[in-house]
């Protein structure tokens, strides 16, 4: 039997999940010339007691910690069991450093959430981002002890730990003095999933005292009399058990017992509604040039390449720049105009030239352009001279260089007709004309008029018609060739 498919609740739900196991955080600043202990809480400090009573060679943990006060450590990846974080060595290529910590079990998740909802300090301090010491006593062990954090990393060093790691276990223990959910975490489970088990376990212990307050509110309780009819029509006092319906031990009209909880309220939701709201701040200016993207590990383990990877990251890391750049020169308001995307839709062909182009802006060939070459003609069916010219002609004009590599057309009369006799004014070579070509093959030379009204200079080795896109456009045909001529 097919299973069904999950609703789009429960897939959101699954996701939100997810995404609560999995906490990714910036590379924090460095701090040269700090002295003095490198974690300010002593959660923090007992993280670090972990790793220092573990290290073989103090030498690799005193090289880690300036790693880690200077900054050389990348991106924070914390999952369940798991820490990872690229760290900059010597080599160009940083190292791939990890750290594994055993997860709880779902016994040992239950004994310990229980203990923090069973006590509102705890609780109180968890949520003001503190743990508490008597979760550190408690039987589930939630700090690490002695060989309790496996290091790994992807350099040849294999001290246990090397430096790359211990720089990481360093700027760790800085997160964990932050927030002491990234501990937790570690141990299996998110803030999120954690603060909605504790509301619930807290609930229910809420619930089983004020029933067990109630109950015995109302077995001290005296029995209340009334008066009440006889058979014979007289009265005699009748003893009245608190009603099922009622609230026990309280009579109708009778004050609440000292130490009742409240009845009633009022829901959040109407309490806020007339709450005034700040308006929001302005956005932040759109810094003068992208940024780049951090160099990653060398990825023989790895499914995708890892200078592939870095080459899409410095393409997106342009493309937001361009559009946060393009919507805040037409101001804010709601009555701006709409801003349209810098970046139109292209087919693969193009959009892979266009990648190709910008993310090696330089003309020249290196080992990298070449590798990057080969690589995008193998994907597309093509050779790589057909790539090496397609990424020239895009330097050279855009999607309208592009479009004249292999595209003639034919202009109409007016400034592709003068061309000749400007040409011809400033004692420059003749060009024969063909659609929007002027050539002079035995020269190797030649000019293309765009849809753009610009003039793109194309050269070749003379009678081999092999032409190649060449230096900048220009609006002057003159300008153009004298250029080309100047090579």
């Amino acid at each position: 039997m097919t299973p069904r498919p999950a609703s789009g609740r429960a897939a959101a739900a699954d996701r939100l999940a997810r995404a609560d196991r999995s906490r990714t955080f910036p590379p924090l600043p460095a701090r040269p010339g700090a002295r003095g202990l490198f974690a300010e809480s002593w959660w923090g400090s007992a993280w670090l007691d972990a790793l220092e009573t573990t290290a073989l060679d103090s030498a690799r943990l005193a090289r880690g910690r300036t790693y880690a006060r200077d900054g050389h450590v990348d991106t924070i990846n914390v999952t369940p069991g798991r820490i990872v974080a690229t760290v900059r060595g010597s080599r160009p290529r940083p190292y791939s450093a990890e750290i594994r910590l055993r997860t709880l079990t779902d016994q040992e998740w239950d004994g310990l959430l229980d203990s923090i909802a069973a006590d509102p300090g705890r609780l109180t301090d968890l949520l003001a981002k503190k743990l508490p010491h008597a979760l550190a006593e408690d039987e589930v062990r939630l700090l690490p002890g002695p060989g309790d954090l496996v290091p790994r990393c992807s350099c040849p060093d294999h001290g246990r730990p090397c430096k790359h790691a211990a720089a990481l276990c360093f700027q760790v223990a800085r997160l964990l003095d932050a927030d002491p959910f990234v501990l937790l975490l570690m141990r299996g489970r998110g803030e999120r999933e954690l603060l909605d088990d504790l509301s619930r376990r807290n609930t229910a212990h809420t619930a089983r005292e004020t029933h067990a307050h109630s109950h015995a509110a109302a077995t001290s309780r005296p029995p209340r009399h009334r008066r009440g009819p006889e058979a014979g029509g007289g009265t005699r006092d009748a003893v009245t058990a608190p009603s099922a319906q009622a609230d026990p031990g309280v009579a109708p009209g009778e004050p609440e017992p000292p130490g009742a909880p409240p009845v009633g309220g009022v829901p959040a939701k109407a309490a806020l509604a007339d709450r005034p709201r700040p308006p929001l701040p302005p956005p932040l200016p759109a810094p003068a040039r992208p940024g780049s993207p951090p160099a990653l590990p060398d990825g023989d383990t790895l499914p995708f390449d890892p200078a592939a990877l870095e080459f899409l990251a410095a393409d997106a890391a342009a493309r937001a720049h361009a559009c946060v750049s393009a919507a805040a020169s037409v101001g804010h308001g709601a009555g701006r105009p709409p801003v349209h995307s810098p970046f139109p839709a292209l087919p693969p062909w193009e959009d892979a030239i266009r990648l190709a182009a910008t993310a090696h802006p330089t003309a020249g060939l290196t080992s990298a352009t070449r590798a990057l070459y080969r690589d995008l003609a193998a994907a597309t069916g093509r050779t790589t001279t057909d790539v090496a010219r397609s990424v020239a002609a895009w330097r050279q004009g855009g999607p309208e260089g592009l479009a004249l590599l292999d595209t003639p057309w034919d202009p109409p009369a007016g400034d592709f007709d003068r061309a000749r006799s400007a040409l011809h004014a400033a004692d420059l070579p003749s060009l024969r004309p063909r659609h929007n070509h002027l050539t002079d093959a035995d020269r190797g030379i030649q000019l293309r008029f765009g849809h753009d009204n610009r003039w793109y200079p194309y050269e070749s080795e003379p009678g081999t018609e092999d032409w190649w896109p060449t230096g900048p456009a220009d609006p002057d045909p003159v300008g153009a060739l004298t250029t080309l001529l100047a090579r």
